[in-house]
């Protein structure tokens, strides 16, 4: 008896062993016409075995980019679309810098951060003042979603006093809005009319009598 562990790696395995082996038998044919009409109906079969494929955009391209990767690319039969290359599908993409500016307030965040600056390029005046109480207010959210405490908002306009430099301000007097984040989970599914019991056991609905 021969096992699936003793059988070839399956490159794709949602289509399953069967349609490997008729792309694998594909790449045998020496005639290219009968390559052709044999590839074209494996793209029909992976199509009925995939039928949640159909919603993706370019559905049977997507099919003959699978035969292709299945085949390892040997597979030579004329492709409606672009034959994809194996460079294609193993060349690592571009690595994506990261950022490497330090952030003074970790527990703010690179964004606020960045209202910050942006606000400071807003010329002085009411808008700049009401752009300032905004991102106190952020920062205040921010601080307690780190703190879990009450904040005094003296301590958020001082740390935004050093981010900006001393260039953002707000009104004198202004309260930061109220932020409320509970730090315990209420009791639920407790009734409120529930006699106590006096210290005597709890009847039991299923409990034989005496009298049988």
């Amino acid at each position: 008896m021969e096992y699936n562990t003793s059988k070839p790696e399956l490159v794709l395995p949602e289509y399953g062993r069967h349609i490997q082996n008729m792309i694998e038998h594909a790449c045998t044919l020496e005639n290219r016409e009968e390559r052709n009409k044999f590839a074209k109906a494996i793209i029909q079969v992976m199509g009925q075995l995939n039928p949640h494929l159909r919603d993706i955009t370019d559905f049977t391209h997507k099919l003959w980019d699978h035969l292709f990767v299945i085949s390892n690319f040997k597979l030579d039969v004329d492709s409606p679309y672009p034959i994809p290359s194996k460079e294609t599908f193993t060349t690592k993409p571009d690595r994506v810098s990261y950022p490497t500016k330090n952030i003074k307030f970790k527990h703010y965040g690179r964004i606020v951060e960045a209202f910050v600056e942006k606000a400071m390029q807003v010329e002085e005046g009411e808008e700049r003042v009401s752009f300032a109480e905004d991102v106190a207010n952020l920062m205040k959210k921010s601080y307690i979603n780190w703190n879990k405490d009450v904040v005094n908002d003296e301590i958020i306009l001082d740390h935004m006093s050093l981010l900006s430099k001393g260039k953002l301000k707000v009104k004198e007097n202004t309260r930061l809005a109220f932020v409320n984040i509970a730090t315990a989970k209420p009791l639920t599914n407790i009734p409120k009319n529930k006699k106590k019991n006096n210290g005597k056991p709890h009847s039991n609905p299923y409990r034989r009598s005496n009298n049988g």
